[in-house]
């Protein structure tokens, strides 16, 4: 009897193809899907997150129903159930880097601040000079403890004066998982001083319309041109029948505007940007975004044991101003004799990914921990931010990171790791 051609099984033939593909690939086009096939992994492998500030039964956000009728996968998030990916992390990235995509940002935290001494109260409690700003102008700024700790950070608008009223007002963004903390904090050191106190959003709807073409789409549909609002300008504009709170801010590195609106106009004006073609976009999107850009994420980047300075957040201390401020004098004793460790971006040299909590390593020793990591699709690499001691924080300092039981190669590079152009 004649032999038999020897079969093949499903993993030879899976083998055969793969080496056939890789063969004819480029390294940057291997690269950009081994980059997509590790951050599916890591979506597949996402725990819930839970934040430092709070611990408490799950929310939602007036958009959950519609995030479920899009295809949003829902996972659990500092507290509420959010959509992590609409269509896929990849492309959600990518149509917020070059078109336009849109978030519900509605379990964010947004107050009202009101009184006549209204700013010169909130100056106690962050090092960012306040008066730097005037009516229709913000600021990013970060709350202190008295060792000069991060409790959060946050957004603070000026909304000016009102003279019906003779009081200033301020609108305050702050994070989610920190808005039960922060405002019972926040009450505790200024109703004393005559500020009043209160929850703008309600249960309003927050949106972030973010990308180059995010200018366009919402100039559409307001009817009014935006050439004149700055980065970190606010105003009132009509929107979905209703008046929205509009601010050009976001969490991407791209331009782009943050929307607060009243519940019903929001879900419509949701409706309405995904049926003119608006990518809708999720939690994992956003975090490869952040990280690109390399924005901090608290509870991660930084934390309550966590100065301004050693987060890379020097720029935001104004040791300049007269006023006194919670933890400035922390803040002043480490402006002198230095910090010992610094946060700063690093460029994975192979493909592996560095994830939250691993240890960074020099000539084989442990010297300090990842806080974010993950591919940046823009880029077509692996990033990730970590603190090391301070003489160790030079660019091109050759550095390593312990992934699964291997140092892989690392160096110190500058951020942010994406800039828009």
């Amino acid at each position: 009897m004649g032999s038999q051609p020897e079969r093949q099984g499903y993993g030879d033939r899976f083998w055969l193809s793969r080496r056939i593909r890789d063969s004819s690939e480029s390294l940057p086009a291997r690269r950009a899907r081994q980059g997509a096939i590790q951050l599916r992994r890591s979506l597949h492998r996402l725990r819930p997150f839970h934040h430092p500030c709070r611990s408490v039964a799950l929310l939602h956000t007036p958009l959950v129903d519609a995030a479920r009728a899009a295809g949003g996968r829902m996972v659990p998030f500092a507290g509420w159930e959010m959509a992590v990916q609409y269509s896929g992390l990849v492309a959600e990235h990518q149509a917020v880097r070059r078109h336009c995509g849109v978030f519900d940002i509605s379990h964010m935290g947004v107050l009202t601040l009101r009184g006549a001494d209204a700013k010169d109260a909130l100056q106690h409690l962050v090092p960012t000079d306040l008066f730097r700003i005037g009516s229709g102008e913000a600021c990013y700024t970060v709350l202190l403890n008295a060792a000069g700790g991060i409790r959060d950070d946050l957004i603070v608008y000026d909304r000016g004066w009102d003279e019906a009223s003779g009081a200033h007002e301020l609108i305050l963004v702050i994070n989610a998982a920190c808005a039960e903390a922060d405002t019972g904090w926040l009450r505790s050191q200024l109703e004393p001083r005559g500020i009043a106190i209160s929850d703008r959003k309600a249960d309003g709807v927050l949106l972030a319309l973010q990308g180059p073409e995010a200018p366009a789409r919402l100039e559409a549909l307001a009817g009014i041109a935006l050439a004149d609002l700055p980065r970190f300008g606010h105003r009132e504009l009509p929107l979905a029948g209703a008046s929205a709170f509009v601010t050009r801010t976001g969490y991407t590195g791209e331009d782009g505007f943050e929307l607060l609106l009243p519940r019903e106009a929001g879900i419509q004006l949701w409706e309405q940007l995904l049926a003119s073609g608006v990518t809708p976009c999720g939690l994992g999107a956003r975090d490869t975004l952040r990280l690109e850009a390399a924005m901090h994420l608290y509870g991660q980047d930084m934390d309550a044991a966590t100065t301004p300075l050693e987060a890379g957040l020097g720029w935001l201390v104004h040791l300049e101003m007269p006023k006194p401020f919670i933890g400035r004098d922390v803040l002043e004793r480490q402006s002198d004799a230095g910090v010992e460790r610094r946060l700063v971006g690093l460029e994975l040299q192979g493909r592996a990914i560095a994830r939250h909590g691993y240890p960074v390593l020099h000539e084989g020793a442990r010297v300090g921990e990842v806080t974010s990591g993950s591919w940046a699709p823009s880029l077509n690499r692996a990033v990730a931010l970590a603190y090391v001691p301070t003489a160790l924080t030079a660019m091109g300092t050759e550095l390593a990171v312990e992934i699964r039981g291997r140092a892989e190669p690392a160096v110190v590079v500058k951020r942010p790791f994406y800039r828009r152009g």
